[in-house]
């Protein structure tokens, strides 16, 4: 029987592979090792229509069920979200839809008021990203960053997708659009250059997908107390494993998932591990925006 060749799969284009145990050697500000930040999603979802994530049976819309159940991640969660935060002197990273603008402004403004980080994420969590042309991608990508610099002085440089859904150009067209890095590949523990059609950088910072609060207690069920238990042990092996290589860790969270009180309960014990991990040193407590500005003061190897 003659063998057939098999040829290579189909990719993307956006960088090669290289093995974990194979990178450049550097360190985080003060020496440290490991970065660590919040995605802290603020997210908006219109009524009677659209994507939203479920807590039970889908309803024909309106779905008032699972509606109301997001919505109470605005009006309760994410302000006893921000006064952990603040109760622990951590920074966040605001991840938002800048539908917030018009919903509940305040909310905005408060993590504004912190300095915390601003990230474009669509306009509403209700609309996929992928299902767009180019030319409505890129308006998309341009109204958030220009809404989110005349409502909060600040033009975001990062992006993640409703949904973490891309069209084959999503990457091509941020670099355009003047965003100077990506949440939506989930590829590795270290930032990384992706290739773009204009040769602008754009960075890919890591964003989790299983220290996310929505994949792990909505999708696969885990109670609280497992998820904050995960988030500590991710972070003491995360540590040992930066003693080798400058890694990155970030906690994807939402307000209406862990902003219920006895979840919350145990997201103040995770949050407090890392925070003692961070007061002795063993850990940089920053943004994705500081992650990307500190890459590029490194000189290429």
């Amino acid at each position: 029987m003659n063998a057939r060749y098999l040829g290579p799969l189909p990719t993307h284009g956006r960088f090669d592979y290289l093995p974990i145990t194979r990178r450049a050697d550097h360190a985080w500000p003060n020496g440290a090792r490991l970065a660590v930040y919040l995605g802290f999603n603020l997210e908006h979802f219109a009524f009677g229509e659209g994507m939203g994530a479920c807590i039970g049976p889908v309803h024909p819309h309106p779905d008032v069920l699972n509606f109301s159940w997001r919505e109470y991640g605005n009006r309760v969660g994410a302000w006893r979200c921000l006064e952990l935060f603040d109760s622990l002197g951590l920074p966040s990273s605001t991840l938002l839809n800048t539908a917030l603008y018009d919903h509940c402004p305040e909310l905005v403004a408060a993590s504004v008021a912190r300095g915390d980080e601003l990230i474009g994420h669509g306009h509403s969590n209700s609309e996929r990203q992928s299902d767009m042309a180019e030319a409505d991608e890129a308006a998309l990508l341009a109204d958030c960053r220009e809404r989110m610099r005349l409502e909060s002085g600040q033009a975001p440089t990062g992006w993640l997708s409703p949904w973490i859904s891309e069209s084959p150009l999503t990457p091509d067209l941020l670099a355009e659009a003047g965003y100077g890095y990506t949440l939506n590949w989930c590829h590795d523990d270290q930032p990384l250059r992706m290739r773009t059609r204009s040769g602008r950088t754009l960075w890919s910072v890591p964003y989790p997908q299983e220290l996310n609060d929505i994949p792990m207690i909505i999708a696969r069920q885990m109670d609280a107390k497992d998820f904050a238990r995960m988030v500590i042990d991710n972070a003491d092996e995360m540590l040992e494993q930066s003693r080798r290589q400058p890694l990155v860790m970030g906690l994807a969270l939402h307000p209406y998932i862990v902003g219920q009180p006895y979840r919350l309960r145990h997201l103040r014990r995770a949050l407090s591990h890392l925070a003692r991990m961070r007061d002795r040193g063993e850990l940089w407590f920053t943004t994705p925006g500081a992650i990307c500005r500190h890459m590029e003061t490194l000189e290429p190897k």
